[in-house]
């Protein structure tokens, strides 16, 4: 009897997940939905568009937008040269994210690395790797990245080695304190005891706790490094024509603002969405991964506003 009424109790709930979590805020899941949006304009929408984004056609030049004369493909506008600003906007979107992505990836890796080196090593290097983050971190990013890129001239490679050296201090030191909480962990003293390697407690205990921490702030960061992609593309010293982003987009417009707004609006507001998004998909995840706050998303709609008021 008592095995049957045991089987037969109510079972407790699973946790939601994250994907499920995420739709219950308005803001999250538009976030969610707006970045995949552009993710698979970036990955896919090239192929699709073929040249059309190079391809000049004169009868367009400054076409006005939501004008469905020239067909869908120039219902956001053309601009000085008759080229479509939809498909510009989505082979941007792939330079763009793609620089981006790259940048964060090096720096992730680079000071991620150094960050584990001289948590978990004591002495000379660990001093060493923190006054080169000092270093670093004296000059200003983005004066060091005119400065780098003018020395060294505006390319693909220098534009995503400048972005990823002015990020390398944030994942260093913020890997320095994680490795310094974890190594204090019984099982790294557990492991130590037992007679293992230092590289071995390293990558096969301690990296593994603390490579989701890194990963959650290499995603906050991304928008950050969005922007400043977007400025030095702006000043022309980002991607060089023929290619393009949409930093460098708003910097072809920006003479037409009187005559043809709509050539550096849409890129600006492409660039203004994806950041907004990326904040707020990243304070969402703030809130998720804190066991102390995630009640406040597990809760049904009605009770939090009654929380709120």
């Amino acid at each position: 009897m008592d095995k049957a009424e045991g089987a037969s109790g109510p079972k407790p709930k699973r946790p939601a997940g994250p994907l499920r979590l995420v739709f219950r805020d308005p803001l999250a899941a538009c976030a969610v939905v707006f970045l995949i949006f552009i993710a698979l304009c970036a990955l896919v929408g090239p192929v699709v568009i073929g040249d059309l984004a190079t391809t000049p056609n004169f009868r367009a030049r400054n076409l006005a937008p939501f004008d469905a004369s020239m067909g869908p493909a120039y219902f956001l506008g053309a601009d000085t040269l008759g080229r479509s600003l939809a498909a510009r906007l989505v082979v941007g979107a792939q330079n763009t994210l793609g620089i981006a992505a790259a940048a964060v990836m090096c720096s992730l890796f680079l000071g991620g690395t150094l960050g584990l080196v001289a948590g978990y090593a004591r002495g000379i290097g660990s001093t060493l790797i923190l006054r080169l983050a000092d270093v670093i971190m004296s000059f200003p990013s983005l004066l060091l990245a005119l400065i780098v890129l003018y020395s060294l001239g505006p390319s693909i490679p220098n534009l995503i080695l400048v972005l990823a050296i002015t990020r390398i201090p944030i994942y260093l030191r913020t890997m320095r304190a994680e490795v310094l909480e974890v190594r204090e962990r019984m099982f790294v003293g557990a492991a130590t005891a037992l007679g293992a390697s230092h590289a071995r407690i390293v990558f096969r205990h301690i990296a593994p706790v603390v490579i989701p921490t890194m990963l959650t702030i290499g995603a906050i960061d991304f928008a950050t490094v969005v922007l400043a992609e977007s400025s030095l593309s702006f000043l022309g010293l980002g991607i060089q024509s023929p290619e393009f982003t949409w930093g460098s987009m708003v910097a072809t417009g920006r003479g037409y603002l009187s005559t043809a707004w709509w050539v550096a609006f849409w890129p600006g507001l492409m660039i203004l969405l994806t950041t907004l998004s990326l904040n707020i998909l990243s304070s969402w995840w703030r809130t998720y991964a804190d066991p102390h706050q995630r009640w406040r998303l597990e809760l049904p709609r009605r009770l939090r506003r009654r929380i709120q008021k």
